[in-house]
């Protein structure tokens, strides 16, 4: 058996070799020998007797350096985890021999099947605990039908001689029959509007009727590669539209210029902490609001730095559009397109977290003098990039830029190294026509909290808890209650902000900042979602969801733990079962159980949270809440949406 592992190993070490890594020479001829592999006949299981099984651990026929290499594995599991843990030696050792005495996958092995045991544990104590009440149930029924027997008798004689009384208590009885046992009176939560007098409820459906004359309101979220040039371009473009003064303006220039940084002048426009200035570099989701002719725009400038992508997630997962910009300076595009740059993992971040428009801002191009032959170098090799990640060509549009200058930002330009091949229209005029989403207003209220802190949104108030974040669906106004999940706790909204301006009542699609009295700080938690108490956002530990994988270095599989950011929570789960491999295009089932899942493949997995429940609604429920990625070693490894929710609840 050790020989026909080792042979086994050996196939897989020649394959994921052939995979994953790029061949010294390609001419020569034994790389083109493994490239011909068929891994399938290398490994081709009906070569196998039937009684073969990879798992089982035969130590007699272990070498005297297997053997140190599990013991010191065995030593190494129980310095992480514990003796205490309900996992025997054997065990522990099979799953050593399993992966190629590999410590730390058998520690995340050795967590999964932990959480597993703990899951049937729980379940069956939950069964047991089900069997008594019912028992206590069945026992007190038939002490009541008893006593009820009893009574009816009683009552019967008494009725003999007043038909009045007899017919009087019939209703009486009929009544009591129409309401089950097992949904008391008053055990749905009462309307989010009761605490409102009806003189003051505000008809949400009927004022969001009269919002058709204005401009419609869309969340637009900027993103690329580090160091080029977002923050700068969008901060020029808010001077260029007024919304920053001059007198500010010649601040940051004069202030930035002090410390050895006067081109991050429009930077600092976005970048406002004292660590992003000094850093050079956004850190955070920075938010702001300004107008085109026709669209009203609140600007989410995320920050392109892989170390903050979790941030970058929490904020393009809130926008109906996206701004990709791309350095067209030498050697600027190739470092964010090639290799660990992040242009390529934001588009598909933002893909697949549901931003379907997206304007391409080819800048700095003004450094290589306005080139045409290298504006046409990148769309060549981006346009096709984002059609293979989801992008529409319709929708997909590509503009030259400069956000240093302020060329073609607000206006088009009149240089003429550009107008001489450019005559299309400049960045504003673009994302002035973008189509705005419909908003679904119908629907229970959600709204996934990015901020929140101690005292209230009006000057001078410190008491309740203020909450800020993207309206997702449904609608509220001030004097109605919100539940706040994980945690189930409700309280009244006391004030309100729509997009930084006093008001009384706000609708899906509107950025709010609210506060909350009636509840602790302690209550909040990164990633919690403000709802309906009527129609609570459900928690789970466990649901299924259909996933595409990304460009990735190692295979995912069976038991791997990975961390899962969905808006703003970021918590460890482990995908549990590989259910089956999807055709992309229609759906349909390819191959059931997979061993493993490559780069490209469109799956169906179980995914159970490892931590706390997490709140999270089925896709066809919530586009929002229904979205997930997948991320480990520093990587975006899948992302999908959630198909169904398997357990409810703590």
């Amino acid at each position: 058996m050790v020989k026909l592992r080792h042979l086994r190993s050996v196939a897989l070490t020649f394959f994921f070799f052939t995979f994953f890594s790029t061949p010294v020479s390609p001419n020569m001829s034994r790389h083109r020998a493994v490239r011909n592999l068929d891994i399938d006949d290398v490994l081709d299981e009906d070569q196998y007797e039937d009684n073969y099984d990879e798992n089982q651990l035969d130590e007699s026929q272990l070498t005297n350096e297997d053997h140190e290499q599990l013991d010191n594995g065995l030593q190494y599991v129980y310095s992480v985890l514990g003796d205490d843990i309900p996992l025997s030696d054997v065990e522990i050792k099979e799953a050593l021999w399993y992966y190629y005495f590999d410590k730390e996958e058998t520690v995340d092995w050795a967590l999964g099947k932990i959480q597993q045991i703990k899951k049937e544990q729980e379940k069956k104590q939950a069964q047991e605990q089900q069997k008594k009440q019912a028992a206590a149930k069945a026992k007190a029924a038939a002490t009541a039908k008893s006593k009820s027997n009893d009574l009816s008798s009683n009552m019967a004689k008494l009725a003999l001689g007043n038909q009045k009384t007899k017919s009087s208590t019939s209703v009486s009885s009929a009544s009591n029959l129409s309401t089950p046992s097992t949904t008391p009176i008053g055990s749905r939560a009462p309307s989010p509007l009761a605490k409102i007098p009806a003189s003051k409820r505000i008809n949400v459906l009927e004022e969001y009727a009269k919002r058709t004359n204005e401009k419609p309101k869309m969340n637009l979220v900027v993103i690329g590669h580090v160091d080029a040039g977002k923050s700068t371009l969008m901060g020029h473009v808010l001077y260029a539209l007024g919304h920053v003064n001059e007198r500010t303006m010649q601040k940051y220039e004069h202030d930035s210029q002090k410390i050895g940084k006067g081109s991050f002048s429009y930077a600092w426009v976005l970048d406002e902490t004292g660590e992003e200035r000094d850093r050079g570099i956004t850190m955070d989701i920075a938010m702001n609001h300004f107008d085109t002719p026709h669209r009203q725009f609140t600007l989410l400038d995320a920050p392109g730095h892989r170390d903050f992508i979790p941030n970058m997630i929490s904020g393009t997962a809130q926008a109906d559009a996206a701004i990709l910009v791309v350095d067209a300076a030498t050697g600027g595009f190739e470092s964010g397109f090639q290799g660990n740059g992040q242009t390529k993992e934001h588009a598909y971040l933002a893909r697949s977290l549901g931003v379907q428009q997206l304007v391409v801002a080819i800048n700095k191009l003004d450094a290589v003098e306005w080139s045409q032959s290298r504006y046409d170098e990148i769309v060549a090799q981006l346009k096709p990039f984002l059609l293979q990640v989801g992008f529409r060509g319709s929708k997909m549009t590509f503009v030259p830029v400069s956000g240093l200058t302020g060329a073609n930002l607000v206006k088009r330009s009149d240089d003429k190294l550009l107008t001489s091949w450019y005559d299309g229209p400049c960045l504003v005029e673009i994302i002035d026509v973008l189509e705005p989403p419909v908003r679904v207003i119908d629907k229970p209220l959600r709204i996934t909290v990015t901020d929140f802190f101690k005292g209230g949104v009006s000057v001078g108030s410190s008491s309740g808890v203020s909450i800020g974040g993207s309206i997702d669906a449904g609608h509220v106004q001030v004097g109605e209650h919100i539940m706040i999940v994980p945690g189930n706790e409700v309280g009244i909204v006391k004030t309100l902000q729509v997009n930084d301006e006093a008001g009384d009542w706000a609708a899906a699609g509107d950025s709010v900042l609210m506060t909350i009295q009636g509840l602790d700080i302690l209550n909040f938690s990164t990633g919690c979602v403000a709802c309906n108490p009527q129609f609570p956002v459900p928690v789970t530990r466990s649901f299924t969801a259909q996933i595409v994988v990304f460009d990735i270095r190692y295979p995912l599989t069976s038991g791997m733990i990975v961390n899962l950011h969905q808006q703003g929570v970021d918590e460890p789960v482990v995908i549990s079962k590989l259910k089956c491999i999807l055709d992309k295009s229609t759906g349909e089932v390819l191959k059931k159980k997979p061993r493993h899942l490559l780069k490209g493949m469109t799956a169906k997995v179980q995914i159970d949270v490892l931590d706390r429940p997490i709140p999270l609604e089925a896709f066809k429920d919530s586009k929002h809440l229904g979205r997930i990625t997948l991320r480990k070693y520093g990587e975006t490894m899948a992302a999908g949406v959630v198909d169904e929710i398997l357990t409810f609840g703590a």
